[in-house]
Protein backbone atom coordinates (compact mmCIF):
# COMPACT_ATOMS: atom_id res chain seq x y z
CA UNK A 1 0.00 0.00 0.00
CA UNK A 2 1.28 3.81 -1.35
CA UNK A 3 1.85 5.64 1.67
CA UNK A 4 -0.03 8.90 2.81
CA UNK A 5 1.50 11.14 4.81
CA UNK A 6 1.18 14.50 6.33
CA UNK A 7 2.98 17.37 7.92
CA UNK A 8 1.23 19.55 10.02
CA UNK A 9 3.08 23.02 10.68
CA UNK A 10 1.31 25.77 12.86
CA UNK A 11 1.57 28.87 11.47
CA UNK A 12 3.45 31.43 13.52
CA UNK A 13 3.04 29.32 16.63
CA UNK A 14 3.92 30.75 19.37
CA UNK A 15 3.14 34.40 17.79
CA UNK A 16 -0.72 33.21 17.16
CA UNK A 17 -1.12 31.59 20.32
CA UNK A 18 -0.05 34.88 21.65
CA UNK A 19 -2.24 37.17 20.07
CA UNK A 20 -5.47 34.62 20.48
CA UNK A 21 -4.86 35.28 24.50
CA UNK A 22 -3.98 39.00 23.91
CA UNK A 23 -6.26 40.43 21.25
CA UNK A 24 -5.31 44.12 22.27
CA UNK A 25 -2.30 43.25 20.55
CA UNK A 26 -3.41 42.60 16.96
CA UNK A 27 -2.21 45.09 14.24
CA UNK A 28 0.75 45.88 15.77
CA UNK A 29 4.09 44.01 15.13
CA UNK A 30 4.74 40.93 17.43
CA UNK A 31 7.85 38.94 18.73
CA UNK A 32 7.54 36.53 21.55
CA UNK A 33 11.25 36.43 22.56
CA UNK A 34 12.22 36.89 25.97
CA UNK A 35 13.32 39.97 27.84
CA UNK A 36 14.24 42.78 25.81
CA UNK A 37 15.28 44.79 28.71
CA UNK A 38 17.92 42.17 30.28
CA UNK A 39 19.02 41.17 26.22
CA UNK A 40 17.74 37.86 27.17
CA UNK A 41 17.06 35.54 23.93
CA UNK A 42 16.52 36.04 20.13
CA UNK A 43 13.27 35.98 18.24
CA UNK A 44 11.43 32.34 18.56
CA UNK A 45 8.58 33.22 16.52
CA UNK A 46 6.95 36.60 15.10
CA UNK A 47 3.58 37.49 13.28
CA UNK A 48 2.81 38.42 9.25
CA UNK A 49 3.33 42.25 10.41
CA UNK A 50 6.66 41.28 11.98
CA UNK A 51 7.65 39.18 9.01
CA UNK A 52 6.88 41.37 6.67
CA UNK A 53 8.95 44.49 8.40
CA UNK A 54 11.68 42.05 7.84
CA UNK A 55 12.11 40.12 11.43
CA UNK A 56 13.66 36.69 11.26
CA UNK A 57 13.15 33.74 13.57
CA UNK A 58 16.61 33.63 15.63
CA UNK A 59 17.18 37.68 14.87
CA UNK A 60 18.71 38.59 18.11
CA UNK A 61 16.11 41.43 20.20
CA UNK A 62 18.08 44.62 19.25
CA UNK A 63 17.92 43.73 15.74
CA UNK A 64 14.41 42.74 15.07
CA UNK A 65 14.04 46.30 17.01
CA UNK A 66 16.15 48.15 14.49
CA UNK A 67 14.64 46.67 11.47
CA UNK A 68 11.15 47.07 13.27
CA UNK A 69 10.59 50.13 15.46
CA UNK A 70 7.27 49.60 16.24
CA UNK A 71 7.92 45.77 16.82
CA UNK A 72 6.13 44.66 20.11
CA UNK A 73 8.08 41.69 22.52
CA UNK A 74 6.22 39.52 24.81
CA UNK A 75 8.01 36.74 26.32
CA UNK A 76 7.71 33.24 25.93
CA UNK A 77 5.20 31.03 27.52
CA UNK A 78 6.38 27.54 27.34
CA UNK A 79 3.59 26.02 29.04
CA UNK A 80 1.19 27.47 27.36
CA UNK A 81 2.51 26.62 23.38
CA UNK A 82 3.03 23.05 24.99
CA UNK A 83 -0.58 22.85 26.01
CA UNK A 84 -1.58 23.84 22.36
CA UNK A 85 0.80 21.24 21.42
CA UNK A 86 -0.70 18.13 23.05
CA UNK A 87 -4.06 19.81 21.94
CA UNK A 88 -3.41 19.58 18.81
CA UNK A 89 -1.63 15.96 18.91
CA UNK A 90 -5.36 14.95 20.44
CA UNK A 91 -6.81 16.03 17.12
CA UNK A 92 -4.40 14.02 15.20
CA UNK A 93 -4.81 10.64 17.25
CA UNK A 94 -8.11 10.27 15.63
CA UNK A 95 -6.72 9.98 12.87
CA UNK A 96 -3.71 8.20 13.56
CA UNK A 97 -1.66 6.63 16.29
CA UNK A 98 1.73 7.36 14.20
CA UNK A 99 2.45 11.13 15.08
CA UNK A 100 5.90 12.21 14.85
CA UNK A 101 6.66 15.80 16.39
CA UNK A 102 9.45 18.25 14.77
CA UNK A 103 9.49 20.97 17.39
CA UNK A 104 6.36 21.95 19.43
CA UNK A 105 4.49 23.09 16.83
CA UNK A 106 5.39 20.92 13.33
CA UNK A 107 4.57 16.92 13.46
CA UNK A 108 4.61 14.24 10.71
CA UNK A 109 1.51 11.91 10.64
CA UNK A 110 1.14 8.78 8.61
CA UNK A 111 -2.85 8.18 7.75
CA UNK A 112 -1.99 5.43 5.20
CA UNK A 113 -4.50 3.16 7.06
CA UNK A 114 -7.05 6.12 7.61
CA UNK A 115 -7.80 6.81 4.01
CA UNK A 116 -10.20 3.28 3.56
CA UNK A 117 -12.18 5.09 6.20
CA UNK A 118 -11.59 8.55 5.97
CA UNK A 119 -10.79 9.48 2.73
CA UNK A 120 -7.50 10.70 0.54
CA UNK A 121 -4.32 12.18 2.35
CA UNK A 122 -6.14 15.60 1.04
CA UNK A 123 -9.74 15.09 2.76
CA UNK A 124 -8.13 14.20 6.09
CA UNK A 125 -5.75 17.25 5.84
CA UNK A 126 -8.46 19.71 5.14
CA UNK A 127 -10.34 18.16 8.06
CA UNK A 128 -7.68 18.56 10.49
CA UNK A 129 -6.95 22.12 9.32
CA UNK A 130 -10.90 22.96 9.82
CA UNK A 131 -10.85 21.27 13.13
CA UNK A 132 -7.83 23.38 14.65
CA UNK A 133 -8.91 26.49 13.51
CA UNK A 134 -11.94 25.80 15.15
CA UNK A 135 -11.04 24.04 18.45
CA UNK A 136 -8.05 26.20 19.08
CA UNK A 137 -8.34 29.20 17.60
CA UNK A 138 -5.28 29.20 14.80
CA UNK A 139 -4.35 27.77 12.13
CA UNK A 140 -2.04 25.29 10.19
CA UNK A 141 -0.43 24.53 7.15
CA UNK A 142 -0.09 21.20 5.82
CA UNK A 143 1.81 19.11 2.97
CA UNK A 144 0.52 15.63 1.61
CA UNK A 145 2.56 13.71 0.07
CA UNK A 146 4.28 9.89 0.00
CA UNK A 147 7.16 10.52 2.03
CA UNK A 148 8.32 12.75 5.19
CA UNK A 149 10.67 14.72 3.11
CA UNK A 150 8.36 16.23 0.62
CA UNK A 151 5.36 15.96 2.62
CA UNK A 152 7.45 18.83 5.07
CA UNK A 153 8.34 20.75 1.99
CA UNK A 154 4.32 20.96 1.13
CA UNK A 155 3.82 22.62 4.34
CA UNK A 156 6.29 25.34 3.32
CA UNK A 157 5.61 25.68 0.17
CA UNK A 158 2.26 27.71 0.79
CA UNK A 159 1.37 29.72 4.13
CA UNK A 160 -0.49 30.61 5.86
CA UNK A 161 -3.36 27.82 6.40
CA UNK A 162 -2.84 26.05 2.98
CA UNK A 163 -2.42 22.57 2.38
CA UNK A 164 -0.26 21.51 -0.57
CA UNK A 165 -0.87 17.89 -2.17
CA UNK A 166 2.82 16.40 -3.76
CA UNK A 167 2.51 13.49 -5.75
CA UNK A 168 4.41 11.14 -7.70
CA UNK A 169 2.52 12.86 -10.89
CA UNK A 170 3.53 17.07 -10.03
CA UNK A 171 6.31 16.53 -7.60
CA UNK A 172 8.58 17.61 -10.25
CA UNK A 173 6.69 20.66 -10.88
CA UNK A 174 6.38 21.81 -7.36
CA UNK A 175 9.72 20.43 -5.65
CA UNK A 176 12.38 20.40 -8.15
CA UNK A 177 12.08 24.22 -8.99
CA UNK A 178 12.80 25.12 -5.30
CA UNK A 179 16.36 26.43 -4.44
CA UNK A 180 18.32 23.49 -2.78
CA UNK A 181 18.09 25.55 0.77
CA UNK A 182 14.43 23.92 0.91
CA UNK A 183 15.51 20.79 1.67
CA UNK A 184 15.33 19.28 5.17
CA UNK A 185 19.12 19.36 6.28
CA UNK A 186 20.97 21.23 3.74
CA UNK A 187 22.13 23.89 5.63
CA UNK A 188 24.49 27.26 4.96
CA UNK A 189 27.80 25.14 4.74
CA UNK A 190 25.96 22.02 2.33
CA UNK A 191 24.41 25.01 0.11
CA UNK A 192 27.83 26.50 -0.23
CA UNK A 193 29.19 22.92 -1.52
CA UNK A 194 26.48 22.12 -3.85
CA UNK A 195 26.63 25.91 -5.16
CA UNK A 196 30.46 25.85 -6.03
CA UNK A 197 29.05 22.52 -7.87
CA UNK A 198 26.23 24.54 -10.41
CA UNK A 199 23.37 23.01 -7.79
CA UNK A 200 20.92 25.50 -6.82
CA UNK A 201 17.35 24.09 -7.40
CA UNK A 202 16.46 20.82 -5.62
CA UNK A 203 15.43 19.46 -9.52
CA UNK A 204 19.78 20.31 -10.20
CA UNK A 205 20.21 17.96 -7.18
CA UNK A 206 17.91 15.21 -8.42
CA UNK A 207 19.37 14.99 -11.59
CA UNK A 208 23.03 15.24 -10.51
CA UNK A 209 25.16 11.96 -10.65
CA UNK A 210 25.10 10.58 -6.72
CA UNK A 211 28.87 9.15 -7.61
CA UNK A 212 29.95 13.10 -7.80
CA UNK A 213 28.02 13.98 -4.69
CA UNK A 214 29.63 11.62 -2.67
CA UNK A 215 32.60 12.55 -3.51
CA UNK A 216 32.19 16.52 -2.82
CA UNK A 217 29.80 15.62 0.49
CA UNK A 218 30.45 12.46 1.24
CA UNK A 219 27.54 9.78 2.00
CA UNK A 220 25.12 13.34 3.18
CA UNK A 221 25.44 13.94 -0.62
CA UNK A 222 23.78 10.32 -1.23
CA UNK A 223 21.04 11.26 1.13
CA UNK A 224 20.33 14.44 -0.13
CA UNK A 225 20.15 12.69 -3.60
CA UNK A 226 17.84 10.39 -2.43
CA UNK A 227 15.33 13.16 -0.80
CA UNK A 228 15.78 14.84 -3.73
CA UNK A 229 13.83 12.13 -5.83
CA UNK A 230 11.72 11.40 -3.18
CA UNK A 231 13.22 8.16 -2.22
CA UNK A 232 12.87 8.92 1.13
CA UNK A 233 11.02 5.75 3.03
CA UNK A 234 11.97 6.78 6.67
CA UNK A 235 8.72 5.67 8.99
CA UNK A 236 6.72 8.18 10.96
CA UNK A 237 7.23 7.24 14.42
CA UNK A 238 4.56 5.90 16.67
CA UNK A 239 3.05 8.64 18.94
CA UNK A 240 5.10 8.74 22.28
CA UNK A 241 7.82 7.04 21.15
CA UNK A 242 11.08 8.09 22.34
CA UNK A 243 14.23 8.09 20.36
CA UNK A 244 17.59 7.79 22.17
CA UNK A 245 19.36 10.99 23.45
CA UNK A 246 22.58 11.27 22.03
CA UNK A 247 23.72 14.63 24.28
CA UNK A 248 22.21 16.60 26.64
CA UNK A 249 23.32 20.89 26.53
CA UNK A 250 22.01 24.30 27.66
CA UNK A 251 23.52 27.29 26.24
CA UNK A 252 21.74 30.56 26.95
CA UNK A 253 22.25 34.91 25.97
CA UNK A 254 23.50 36.52 29.28
CA UNK A 255 21.66 39.03 30.34
CA UNK A 256 24.97 41.46 30.21
CA UNK A 257 27.78 40.94 28.69
CA UNK A 258 30.70 39.28 30.18
CA UNK A 259 34.46 40.71 30.47
CA UNK A 260 35.90 38.73 33.01
CA UNK A 261 36.17 34.61 33.37
CA UNK A 262 34.87 35.24 36.57
CA UNK A 263 31.30 36.32 34.77
CA UNK A 264 32.06 33.21 32.46
CA UNK A 265 32.68 31.03 35.46
CA UNK A 266 29.33 32.04 36.69
CA UNK A 267 27.38 31.02 33.39
CA UNK A 268 29.42 27.71 33.05
CA UNK A 269 29.06 26.18 36.34
CA UNK A 270 24.73 27.37 36.38
CA UNK A 271 24.88 25.26 32.69
CA UNK A 272 27.01 22.74 34.41
CA UNK A 273 24.29 22.11 36.73
CA UNK A 274 21.81 22.01 34.39
CA UNK A 275 23.19 19.38 32.34
CA UNK A 276 24.77 17.29 35.11
CA UNK A 277 20.90 17.21 36.70
CA UNK A 278 19.54 16.26 33.57
CA UNK A 279 22.47 13.18 32.73
CA UNK A 280 21.53 11.83 36.28
CA UNK A 281 17.49 12.18 36.16
CA UNK A 282 18.12 9.68 32.64
CA UNK A 283 21.02 7.91 34.54
CA UNK A 284 23.35 8.96 31.68
CA UNK A 285 27.03 9.23 31.70
CA UNK A 286 29.11 11.42 29.45
CA UNK A 287 32.60 10.75 27.85
CA UNK A 288 32.85 14.16 25.62
CA UNK A 289 32.37 17.75 27.33
CA UNK A 290 31.71 20.50 24.84
CA UNK A 291 31.60 24.72 25.23
CA UNK A 292 30.69 27.12 22.68
CA UNK A 293 31.30 30.61 23.19
CA UNK A 294 29.36 33.68 20.79
CA UNK A 295 30.87 37.07 21.58
CA UNK A 296 29.12 40.18 21.21
CA UNK A 297 29.86 40.76 17.59
CA UNK A 298 27.86 36.89 17.04
CA UNK A 299 31.25 35.69 16.27
CA UNK A 300 31.32 32.09 17.95
CA UNK A 301 33.07 28.92 18.07
CA UNK A 302 32.87 25.32 19.89
CA UNK A 303 35.45 23.29 21.49
CA UNK A 304 35.29 19.67 23.17
CA UNK A 305 37.41 17.18 24.72
CA UNK A 306 37.43 13.38 25.69
CA UNK A 307 37.64 13.32 28.87
CA UNK A 308 39.16 9.90 30.61
CA UNK A 309 36.35 8.71 32.81
CA UNK A 310 32.35 9.02 32.20
CA UNK A 311 30.74 11.59 34.17
CA UNK A 312 27.88 13.07 35.22
CA UNK A 313 29.28 14.97 38.40
CA UNK A 314 28.60 18.72 38.01
CA UNK A 315 31.92 20.23 39.24
CA UNK A 316 33.90 18.05 36.65
CA UNK A 317 31.37 19.25 33.64
CA UNK A 318 32.26 22.69 34.33
CA UNK A 319 36.32 22.67 35.67
CA UNK A 320 36.33 20.62 31.65
CA UNK A 321 34.46 23.60 30.16
CA UNK A 322 36.78 25.92 31.64
CA UNK A 323 39.30 24.45 30.48
CA UNK A 324 38.03 24.32 27.32
CA UNK A 325 37.12 28.04 27.80
CA UNK A 326 40.69 29.21 28.73
CA UNK A 327 42.60 27.47 26.11
CA UNK A 328 40.39 28.58 23.46
CA UNK A 329 39.42 32.31 23.83
CA UNK A 330 41.44 35.72 23.83
CA UNK A 331 39.17 38.19 25.49
CA UNK A 332 39.69 40.48 22.24
CA UNK A 333 35.61 40.93 22.51
CA UNK A 334 32.86 40.41 25.56
CA UNK A 335 30.68 36.90 25.37
CA UNK A 336 27.02 37.35 24.99
CA UNK A 337 26.27 33.85 24.87
CA UNK A 338 27.41 30.28 26.21
CA UNK A 339 26.88 26.62 26.22
CA UNK A 340 27.72 23.39 27.60
CA UNK A 341 27.35 20.10 26.62
CA UNK A 342 28.29 16.19 27.07
CA UNK A 343 27.73 13.68 24.60
CA UNK A 344 28.70 10.32 23.78
CA UNK A 345 26.26 9.27 26.47
CA UNK A 346 26.10 5.48 27.85
CA UNK A 347 24.11 4.28 30.80
CA UNK A 348 25.20 4.99 34.28
CA UNK A 349 25.29 1.52 35.49
CA UNK A 350 27.14 0.50 32.66
CA UNK A 351 30.47 -1.01 33.86
CA UNK A 352 33.65 0.91 33.50
CA UNK A 353 37.49 0.71 34.12
CA UNK A 354 38.87 2.57 37.11
CA UNK A 355 41.54 4.56 36.84
CA UNK A 356 44.65 4.30 39.29
CA UNK A 357 45.20 7.72 38.85
CA UNK A 358 41.96 9.28 40.05
CA UNK A 359 40.13 9.74 43.63
CA UNK A 360 36.94 7.63 43.21
CA UNK A 361 36.08 8.19 46.35
CA UNK A 362 36.18 11.65 46.35
CA UNK A 363 34.00 11.27 42.75
CA UNK A 364 31.77 9.34 44.55
CA UNK A 365 31.48 12.13 47.41
CA UNK A 366 30.69 15.10 45.53
CA UNK A 367 28.22 12.68 43.19
CA UNK A 368 26.08 12.10 46.48
CA UNK A 369 26.43 15.68 47.17
CA UNK A 370 25.10 16.62 43.53
CA UNK A 371 21.80 13.64 44.09
CA UNK A 372 21.62 15.65 47.68
CA UNK A 373 21.26 19.16 45.65
CA UNK A 374 18.69 17.27 43.30
CA UNK A 375 16.34 16.30 46.12
CA UNK A 376 16.55 19.78 48.13
CA UNK A 377 15.34 21.57 44.28
CA UNK A 378 13.04 19.09 43.84
CA UNK A 379 11.25 20.02 46.90
CA UNK A 380 11.89 23.40 48.02
CA UNK A 381 12.83 25.10 44.48
CA UNK A 382 15.51 25.59 42.00
CA UNK A 383 17.26 28.66 44.54
CA UNK A 384 16.39 27.00 47.35
CA UNK A 385 20.42 25.90 47.44
CA UNK A 386 22.99 27.64 45.51
CA UNK A 387 27.46 27.52 45.36
CA UNK A 388 29.13 30.15 46.66
CA UNK A 389 29.96 31.81 43.27
CA UNK A 390 26.73 32.62 42.49
CA UNK A 391 26.42 35.16 44.69
CA UNK A 392 29.11 37.18 43.23
CA UNK A 393 26.49 38.77 40.51
CA UNK A 394 22.90 38.23 41.06
CA UNK A 395 21.86 39.52 37.86
CA UNK A 396 23.86 36.65 36.49
CA UNK A 397 23.18 33.85 39.05
CA UNK A 398 19.24 34.51 38.09
CA UNK A 399 18.95 31.99 35.41
CA UNK A 400 17.43 28.71 35.97
CA UNK A 401 18.65 26.49 33.13
CA UNK A 402 17.24 23.36 33.68
CA UNK A 403 14.03 24.64 34.08
CA UNK A 404 13.84 27.32 31.59
CA UNK A 405 15.55 24.88 28.71
CA UNK A 406 13.47 23.39 26.03
CA UNK A 407 14.25 20.11 24.78
CA UNK A 408 14.48 19.54 21.10
CA UNK A 409 13.48 16.45 19.61
CA UNK A 410 15.43 13.80 18.12
CA UNK A 411 17.25 13.59 14.87
CA UNK A 412 15.30 12.62 11.55
CA UNK A 413 17.38 10.05 10.82
CA UNK A 414 17.82 8.18 14.22
CA UNK A 415 15.75 5.03 12.92
CA UNK A 416 15.83 6.32 9.15
CA UNK A 417 15.33 3.75 5.83
CA UNK A 418 17.31 4.69 2.74
CA UNK A 419 17.95 1.87 1.39
CA UNK A 420 21.83 1.91 -1.00
CA UNK A 421 22.51 4.47 0.85
CA UNK A 422 25.94 3.18 2.90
Amino acid sequence: MKRTILHSDMNNCYASIELLHRPELRGKPLAVGGDPEARHGIVLAKDQLAKKAGVKTGMALWQAKQVCPDIVFVPPRMDLYLRFSRLAHEIYSDYTDRQEAFGIDESWLDVTESCSLKGSGEKIAEEISRRIKKELGITVSIGVSWNKIFAKLGSDYKKPDAITVINQENYKNIVWPLPVEDLLFVGRATKKKLNKLGIYTIGALAETDSDILKIHLGKVGMILSYFANGNDNTPVCYQDENAPIKSIGNSTTTPRDLTTETDVSIIVWLLAESVSARLREHHFVGNVVEISVRDKDLFSFTRQKKVSLSTNITSEIATYAMELFRANYNWQKPIRSVGVRVSDLQIDTAPVQLSLFSDQERRERYHRMDQTVDIIRKRFGFYSIQRGIMYQDRKLSALNAKEDNIVHPCGYMQRGNLTGVR
